[in-house]
């Protein structure tokens, strides 16, 4: 046994835990008895374990690739921050260094296992890595902003981590793509500010871009607000959803666009109808870049081109004719649209050449065409053999009175001629130009000299013309890619028409309204709705009953009580969605968790993870929805779990909240002043509001789903009981246990209600 002295302990501990994984026990020695002292004897106990967990600021390095379009990006995060970026970017394949399975990076496995990620390994080669060091466009999808002249700047260089994730992720690619591995641009950085951080809960719960039903689209807000008439513009669209803008001016360029369409709905329809006919043309650009592609992608990027140049045609065209009917176009109005013109490039000579090198009837071939290699000649000679396999076939039948002869080609015998009856057979064995080759019950094949010169003549010609044609190909294919970048510039920008022009389209079907976006943390939405749940109800024939919500500094957070089924959980969802929509501020939600058990987690355990990453990493300019929390334990502990939050989130992170509750004793709590609905004290910013039920004659009732000041302390749970069909006599053994509860309740009223607040008062004040 040995050891190493007491002064060395934090360098072995570094090189036990950081560098070889593991965990180490520190055992101190106490007296057993401290009266004797030493005398007594000691006893060791273990005092402290260091494992080999990285603290949740570790950095990481992402890179990620669509190997369909090429677009490159690069972002460097946190532990923590990890599992929120792995949601957004949902990727099809993730790779690792094979160093980290060997080294144990545990959070990252569990995050990367606990989303369903394909996980691949792999030990990068230095040879095999490409020398990226530098970052592309910051921004590549803020296109609507002035580019600013950066001429003579050197390009910002990537961190260590966004480097080492590169060098993997372009190694992983060499060895797999191997011959087909595309010539690679600077990657984007993808920067977290001016970005809307939507933590990946609040992906799931509120459905961005899967619903959580019956997965994929269906019933998500991506499917609602889908508008967009392209695949690629589709893809930008979700992006967008799920990672909205927080720059004012991006935002506001955004909205000008969908506001210009919007207010022409003549130019939108014709502009829509020309983007239908639009091929994904960034990956067919890529395809060219890798190697591959086809004559129908050459065709298809030809067509492709003539559309932009449509489209501009088009927007031009309506420019010239609001200058004529008004005498001059207001140049505020067209200044963003004329941006995204003026940045589309003008690609006509390359249409021109393709359209030159397809053939007019037959769009898979060259025309040959002069200043094309004398080679393609040879297609003459196919020509004038065609009569030739005429000829012989009519001459051979007519002069030999052969019906049943025909001419073959095999693999085994070649070209020669064949005979389907055998009396047909007879009168070809005495010619000289026919030699007998093989003979079965009922046919017989001979050889021909004429046909075998023929075809031969036919095979060398078909050989020339393809070779001709994928040499003319070849150079087409690399005039396409000599004009990748451009094409990939006017693909982003069209894109961007399609998602503008497909909220525009939105806004007229769903009657939405243009917001106003500042640097505040107001928020005022005036008769809001939920776009999922409004086109659930409006196919149902029913209508949707709006709400308006007001955060101000003096009123930030909201405390929301109500029956349940009475919309507390959809006027949540959609106060975040349309943050979402106006692309503004930040989002976090907590509603509706579900047990994990495979992981061990019970549905209490899942929704207390959720709630402890909203109020860690919610900032003043969050935005924060809250849907009963603490309601899978008892009511003392649910309740002082709920006041807790609604504590934090006021006292701590300081942001806009709304907050449902079945928890009434909560509104006691937070000193509820039923004149001014608002809280006392350190919580006069909290504002109560509530739903209700309309009680009918015979006993029936209707949801009232329209929000009021107030508490509602009833949640009506019986009669949810009620719709959901459990028997009557549960229901009556329910009403008499609840009118007894009541009645006890009523009796002890005053004093609760004097505890609560006073206990709710001297937490708060203590916490000061």
């Amino acid at each position: 046994m040995c050891g190493f002295p007491l002064m060395h302990l934090n360098k072995y501990l570094k090189q036990l835990v950081q560098e070889h994984n593991r965990f180490v026990a520190m055992c101190e020695e106490f007296p057993r008895d401290p009266a004797i002292g030493a005398k007594g004897g000691f006893d060791r106990r273990v005092v402290r374990i260091v494992t080999p967990v990285y603290p949740s600021s570790h950095p990481v390095g992402l890179a990620w690739i669509d190997v369909s379009t090429g677009e490159f990006y690069t972002k460097n995060t946190t532990l923590s921050g990890l599992r929120d970026e792995v949601v957004r970017i949902c990727p099809k394949e993730v790779v690792l260094d094979e160093r980290i399975s060997k080294e144990g990076l545990e959070p990252i496995q569990r995050v990367l296992a606990e989303e369903g990620c394909f996980v691949s390994y792999y030990a990068p080669r230095a040879v095999q890595s490409p020398d990226v060091t530098s970052l592309g466009q910051s921004n590549p999808d803020e296109l609507t902003l002035e580019v600013q002249n950066a001429e003579g700047l050197p390009p910002a260089p990537l961190v260590d981590e966004e480097s080492r994730a590169v060098e993997l992720l372009t190694a992983f690619m060499h060895a797999n793509l191997m011959e087909h591995m595309p010539s690679l641009s600077s990657p984007a950085r993808e920067a977290t500010s001016g970005r809307m951080q939507i933590d990946s809960h609040t992906v799931k719960a509120l459905e961005i871009r899967e619903g959580l039903r019956e997965g994929g689209t269906t019933g998500s807000l991506l499917s609602v607000v889908k508008r967009t008439v392209t695949t690629s513009g589709t893809r930008l669209l979700a992006r967008w959803l799920c990672s909205p803008s927080t720059s004012v001016s991006e935002i506001n360029a955004r909205q000008s666009l969908v506001a210009f369409f919007h207010a022409r709905p003549y130019l939108r329809e014709d502009v829509v109808q020309i983007l239908r006919d639009a091929e994904d043309a960034t990956r067919i650009v890529q395809k060219f870049v890798a190697g591959r592609g086809s004559f129908g992608d050459l065709s298809a990027i030809c067509t492709t081109l003539d559309i932009w140049a449509s489209i501009k045609a088009r927007i031009l065209a309506e420019r010239e004719l609001e200058q004529q009917e008004r005498g001059a176009a207001d140049d505020a109005d067209w200044a963003s649209i004329m941006a995204l013109m003026e940045r589309l490039s003008d690609l006509n000579g390359l249409s021109g050449k393709i359209r030159v090198a397809l053939a007019q009837r037959r769009m898979r071939f060259l025309r040959a065409r002069r200043g094309w290699k004398s080679s393609l000649r040879v297609r003459g000679q196919r020509q004038s053999g065609s009569p030739g396999i005429r000829w012989v076939s009519s001459n051979g039948r007519s002069g030999l009175t052969a019906p049943s002869l025909s001419l073959r080609a095999s693999p085994g015998q070649g070209m020669h001629v064949h005979i389907a009856r055998k009396k047909d057979a007879a009168r070809l064995r005495d010619k000289k130009d026919f030699v007998a080759l093989s003979e079965s019950g009922s046919t017989c094949t001979f050889f021909h000299r004429g046909w075998s010169q023929l075809a031969a003549q036919i095979s060398e010609t078909t050989f020339a013309i393809s070779n001709a044609e994928k040499e003319a190909f070849e150079i087409m294919r690399n005039e396409v890619t000599a004009h990748a970048s451009e094409l990939r510039l006017n693909a982003r920008i069209v894109d961007e028409l399609d998602v503008t022009l497909a909220f525009a389209n939105l806004a007229a079907e769903m009657r939405f309204v243009r917001p106003i976006v500042d640097d505040s943390t107001s928020y005022h939405v005036v008769n809001g709705r939920h776009p999922t749940v409004e086109l659930g109800l409006l196919t149902s024939g029913r209508g949707f009953t709006p709400n308006t919500v007001t955060f101000t500094s003096e009123s930030q957070l909201h405390i929301i009580t109500g029956p349940n089924m009475a919309g507390k959980s959809t006027l949540l969802r959609q106060t975040a969605l349309i943050a979402i929509l106006a692309q503004t501020g930040s989002v976090f939600s907590r509603v509706g968790a579900k047990d994990d058990l495979f992981r061990d987690r019970s549905t209490f355990m899942v929704e207390m993870l959720e709630a402890s990453d909203i109020l860690r990493r919610a900032t003043p300019r969050s935005l924060v929805i809250m849907d009963e929390v603490g309601r899978g334990t008892t009511v003392e502990d649910g309740l002082a779990i709920a006041f807790g939050a609604v504590h934090h989130l006021l006292a701590v992170n300081g942001c806009r909240a709304m907050f449902a509750t079945h928890f009434h004793e909560l509104a006691d709590m937070l000193g509820y002043d039923s004149a001014s609905h608002r809280g006392q004290g350190p919580f006069s910013k909290v504002a109560f509001y509530c739903t209700d039920v309309d009680e009918i004659e015979n006993g029936y009732f209707a949801y009232s789903h329209r929000l009021s000041p107030g508490v509602n302390r009833d949640s009506h749970g019986l009669k949810v009981a009620q719709l959901a069909g459990m028997p009557d006599a549960a229901i009556r053994v329910a009403r008499s246990a609840l009118s007894w509860l009541k009645q006890r309740s009523a009796e002890r009223a005053g004093s609760r209600h004097d505890l609560h607040h006073a206990l709710g008062q001297t937490l708060a004040a203590d916490r000061q």
